[in-house]
């Protein structure tokens, strides 16, 4: 899957969502569209290798991270800089 060309400010961003544990990848591809497999391609090439393994270390499975998965709907954190 190809990565589209973003700016600097723009991949900061989407790295920050994607290290969030309550942000789903969902809301990323919704601002950014950006696919899953696209977020996991941009972390790989702007991380450390040591980063990058922890983080989908603790990212697989993880439950808040795909919105069908989740058990609630409201009366959550959201952050300001998300749409």
């Amino acid at each position: 899957m190809a990565r589209p060309e973003l700016d600097p400010p723009t991949i900061d961003r989407v790295i920050e969502m994607a290290w969030e544990d309550r942000t789903p990848f969902e809301a990323i591809e919704i601002q950014f569209g950006l696919a899953e497999k696209q977020v996991i391609a941009i972390m790989r090439c702007h991380m450390q290798p040591s980063s990058f393994r922890l983080w989908r270390k603790r990212v697989t499975g993880r439950n808040t991270k795909h919105q069908h998965k989740r058990d609630f709907a409201l009366g959550r954190f959201k952050s300001a800089n998300q749409k």
